[in-house]
């Protein structure tokens, strides 16, 4: 089967400078939350009615029914609630000073990486921008190592040295300081058209760049109309459904060999920018509680799977304690863990068995790099 690349930006810099999850996440605590009642009590799986996309380019999109079985939408609440208390941990560590540098937080935007995750395959190749950790937990890593990282820890997926910005797993090469400048991007939509490259870019358009709305830095803001010659596909990013089932078909027609396609997802960030940013100087907070209140993508797969009698309260309550108790496990773990000696700075740089030599801050200060 043929691999793809996904290519996933903020808004931030397109509109500016212009694998089943289930099958490989694992977490502490992973473990399937039982009530007391029997698997027989409750519906296996039910078909649901989603939000149509817009195309461009395209004569059909992806299908406006999506079928959602218990196990997957199990599988998808733990995933998405426990990226979201990771973040708010992350959040509160900032305040505390125990993280530092750059945090860019992805509170609200947990069905964009779902649903992407739950819509390729392990083996795919995703790069995605700054906003990252959600990315990094679905490609693998643990909540323990992602936190580590972001407190500068060795136990980090980065040994410490990487941060917020730069953590990466097998066939995850994220999240990068410099997404979707305007001339770079075109020529990656130019080259992937002519090569006929299996390709999708995504941009997640949460609504703002840094500080700015998107209708105030963007003549046009149908971003999945940025490809042009390229088909585009714009989807509802707050529905993991949405988002699965258009990666489902977006997939489909960049392994049968028609090159690449545009995608952008709908959503909204609950944090601003970064942790520097409250977020609040440029939107309301009553802006920000309505979204909360009518588009929340995980309160809307829960409501969902208890309105049709495929989960119970119990069952979620259960498995809401489990996330709250591995997110305490990693932080303190994220606390606790020394930081990586002076004398490791420049190793892993290379890939070369021997260790090599690095210049340090002068010609005259030599380092050694082990790989």
């Amino acid at each position: 089967m043929q691999k793809m690349l996904i290519l996933i930006s903020n808004v931030y810099r397109l509109g500016n400078a212009s694998k089943n999850v289930g099958a490989q996440t694992v977490s502490e605590g992973a473990r399937m939350v039982l009530s007391s009642r029997f698997f027989t009590d409750f519906t296996p799986q039910t078909s649901f009615d989603i939000k149509k996309c817009e195309l461009h380019r395209l004569e059909a999109g992806p299908s406006e029914t999506a079928v959602l079985t218990r196990e997957q939408g199990l599988q998808y609440y733990r995933t998405m609630q426990t990226m979201r208390r990771m973040e708010l941990k992350a959040d509160q560590l900032y305040k505390q000073k125990i993280i530092r540098g750059f945090c860019h937080l992805y509170d609200g935007q947990e069905a964009c990486a779902m649903g992407i995750e739950a819509g390729i395959n392990p083996t795919d190749h995703l790069i995605t921008a700054y906003r990252a950790h959600g990315y990094t937990f679905t490609r693998g890593v643990s909540v323990r190592e992602i936190m580590a990282e972001l407190t500068g820890r060795r136990g980090g997926v980065a040994k410490g040295k990487g941060g917020s910005m730069h953590m990466y797993a097998k066939h995850f090469y994220g999240g990068n300081g410099i997404v979707g400048a305007q001339g770079q991007i075109f020529e990656s939509f130019n080259m992937a058209a002519l090569w006929k490259l299996p390709c999708i870019f995504i941009c997640e358009n949460n609504k703002f760049g840094m500080g700015t709305s998107v209708e105030r830095s963007s003549a046009s803001t149908d971003y999945f109309k940025r490809g042009d010659y390229i088909p585009g596909i714009k989807v509802d990013g707050m529905d993991v459904l949405c988002v699965r089932e258009a990666i489902k078909f977006a997939a489909d027609y960049c392994r049968a060999g028609k090159g690449p396609i545009v995608m952008e997802l709908e959503t909204y960030r609950y944090h601003g920018h970064s942790m520097s940013d409250p977020g609040v100087s440029y939107r309301s907070r009553e802006e920000i509680q309505e979204v909360r209140s009518k588009s929340d993508p995980i309160t809307m797969l829960k409501e969902r799977m208890l309105s049709n009698n495929m989960a119970s309260v119990e069952e979620i309550k259960e498995m809401d304690v489990d996330i709250r108790k591995v997110i305490e496990d990693a932080a303190q773990f994220a606390i606790s863990d020394p930081e990586p000696p002076l004398d490791e700075l420049c190793n892993h740089i290379f890939a070369n068995d021997l260790p090599m030599e690095v210049r340090g801050t002068n010609p005259w200060v030599k380092l050694k790099s082990v790989s």
